[in-house]
């Protein structure tokens, strides 16, 4: 009788099927991530075959969520945020508001609590990081004023996410979910906050908060000295594998003593491991050092989202569903357009900023799936934002493609079109002269 090897079974399954409908996906000149979400339906419970063991396919996501949110505090460069703060801050917060407005309506409408329809709308509000940083550079606009606006724009609504998944959880209970456990320290900061006033939830967010700021003081005062130190250090030994081992030991450390110490998510610890590190002048080392493997732990991760979709939701709720979408879709994209608008920008920029927005993607399953675990929403709004993640990024390259065929007409248009040769041939005029030479 072989060996019981789940987690080799479910690594050898995530992996080969996201391979196979991955090239599948580029074949279709389609997002790769729509072919890894495709591959997590196909290994998860709720369709028939294999069924890939859902609890390691969690903690392998929890690594891909570890190393994403990584990568994108190495790409968090506080310079490039301000030289588009004047429209990307205001142009972020507003398009979140209104679409987690629209969110939480749509939940209100579906029977669903307060609490349940904030986490629905927040987890519509922001973009994908890896969908639009690819739309992007595939049109090389990255470096463009419109590629700038638009990672600024994401960098501040990845921020506020960042932010919510920390006050999230000990508001659980507030938004009609399941009360997080907290430290001794904690409940004797509850039991004083509602000695004095202020309530026990209100003292657990405290709590909440003075830890995440005593862990993000420790980082930008002993963590920007130490951590570019040790990457420094480990270079002039000129081996390239300790130093890849560095960096890996460094995200995961950090984000792991985040949790454990100070009582915040891995991404929360693992986005400030590399916002730290990009201050470091080998940071573009340590990026191209990090990414085969961060690339592979973020297919896991999608893969994992995949497995959490029931297809049924389609036809059981197609409303909703079609509400979902044009949320993301619609509404996100017009609003966007019209903040561009409203501060003076031209057209061609409010559509390629409506485009790159007009998608969900790591951000949002990583809200929905907190909001599953602390019984904050039903299952029904993780089906939601899933099937409305894989549909928004399938349509995502469409809205791109008409954008270039309307760049490509209006460059056509603006080019003088040559006469015909007959219009433009002299007409020589019946004279004399002429009929003698002739």
């Amino acid at each position: 009788m072989p060996h019981e090897t789940p987690l080799i079974t479910t690594l050898v399954m995530g992996f080969g099927l996201a391979f196979l409908l991955g090239l599948l996906a580029q074949r279709l000149k389609l997002p790769l991530i729509a072919g890894y979400l495709l591959a997590g339906v196909v290994v998860g419970p709720f369709t028939p075959g294999y069924v890939a063991d859902m609890g390691l396919a969690t903690e392998l996501a929890e690594l891909g969520v570890i190393l994403l949110m990584f990568g994108v505090g190495l790409h968090f460069s506080p310079r490039d945020l301000m030289a588009v703060k004047a429209i990307a801050v205001p142009g972020a917060l507003g398009q979140i508001a209104v679409a987690t407005a629209f969110g939480t309506t749509m939940g209100w409408l579906m029977g669903w609590s307060l609490g349940a329809g904030l986490i629905f709308g927040l987890a519509l509000s922001v973009a994908s990081t890896v969908v639009l940083l690819r739309a992007l550079q595939e049109r090389e606009l990255v470096q463009t004023e419109k590629g700038r606006v638009a990672v600024g724009w994401l960098i501040v609504e990845d921020l506020v996410m960042v932010l919510a998944l920390v006050l999230v959880p000990p508001l659980a209970g507030l938004l009609g979910g399941i009360a997080m456990p907290v430290g001794d320290e904690a409940e004797i900061v509850a039991e004083v906050g509602s000695g004095i006033g202020i309530g026990p939830i209100a003292a657990t967010v405290l709590v909440t908060l003075v830890k995440a700021a005593a862990f993000v003081a420790l980082m930008l005062v002993v963590g920007r000295r130490v951590i570019p130190w040790v990457l420094h250090f480990v270079a002039h030994t000129k081996s390239r594998e300790l130093f890849r081992l560095s960096v890996l030991a460094i995200a995961l450390g950090v984000a792991y003593g985040a949790t454990h110490f100070f009582g915040v998510s891995f991404a929360l610890g693992a986005f400030f491991a590399g916002m730290v590190m990009s201050t470091s002048t080998l940071s573009s080392q340590a990026m191209r050092e990090t990414l085969p493997l961060r690339d592979a732990f973020a297919v896991l991760f999608f893969v994992s989202v995949g497995m959490l979709f029931n297809p049924a939701i389609i036809w059981t709720s197609p409303l909703a569903l079609i509400g979902t979408v044009l949320i993301i879709v619609v509404v996100k994209s017009a609003v966007a357009y019209q903040i561009i608008k409203a501060f003076g920008h031209d057209h061609e920029k409010g559509l390629t900023i409506a485009a790159s927005l007009a998608q969900i993607g790591e951000f949002s399953f990583i809200m929905i799936t907190m909001g599953v675990k602390l019984a904050i929403v039903p299952t029904e709004a993780r089906d939601l934002v899933v099937a409305g993640a894989m549909i928004s990024i399938l349509l995502n390259p469409l809205l791109f493609h008409l954008l270039d065929r309307r760049a490509a007409r209006k460059a056509a248009a603006a080019v003088p079109q040559p006469e015909p040769a007959a219009a433009m041939k002299p007409a020589i005029p019946n004279t004399p002269e002429t009929a003698q030479t002739g």
